[in-house]
């Protein structure tokens, strides 16, 4: 990797922990709150692509995992990786490669297509795993999993918009050389 990578890997690594910094709501019919993060999650699968994006994820996740509070609510450590949340974590570390393979499909060269790979990764395939996790891991039912997760579906839509707009202008600055 150049430093350049190495750079904006680590720039969006940092993106994800700083939006954990912001509060999660709780729902309190589900052990899972709304959270920012995911807008970094986007992101790093917009602007970097499956390899570095995966990298800046798996970074993240390694430093929850060691104990740094940089989930969102300051949550850190292995018990965070089989409590209720873990199938969003898991969910997470395999969007930016998933994105990044719809996005380079041919067929999906118009925004409408681009925002519909990235809704159908960032948002229904991660809350289809997180929902059957949660369905393992506490007494809620699948079905009644997943029905809670529709509960998201709106806000995390608007998150893709505007990841979208942000994304793809942060993507056209970092392919750009700022030196001529």
């Amino acid at each position: 990797m150049k430093i350049r990578d190495i750079v904006q890997t680590a720039l969006i690594t940092a993106a994800i922990i700083v939006l954990g910094m912001i509060p999660p709501i709780p729902l309190g019919f589900i052990p899972v709150p709304i959270v920012m993060q995911n807008l970094g999650i986007m992101l790093a699968g917009i602007v970097l692509g499956a390899k570095k994006g995966t990298i800046a994820v798996s970074m993240f996740l390694l430093l929850a995992f060691l104990g740094f509070p940089v989930l969102s609510g300051g949550q850190a450590g292995p018990a965070v990786f089989i409590g209720p949340t873990a199938g969003y974590l898991l969910g997470w570390l395999i969007t930016p490669a998933m994105m990044a393979y719809g996005l380079s499909r041919p067929i999906v060269s118009r925004s409408w297509g681009q925002l519909m790979v990235i809704w159908i990764t960032a948002v229904l395939i991660v809350d289809a795993i997180g929902s059957f996790w949660l369905s393992v891991v506490t007494p809620i039912s699948l079905t009644g999993s997943l029905m809670s997760n529709l509960t998201f579906i709106p806000g995390d839509s608007i998150k893709v918009f505007a990841v979208y707009l942000v994304g793809v202008r942060m993507k056209a600055l970092t392919t750009t050389p700022v030196i001529k």
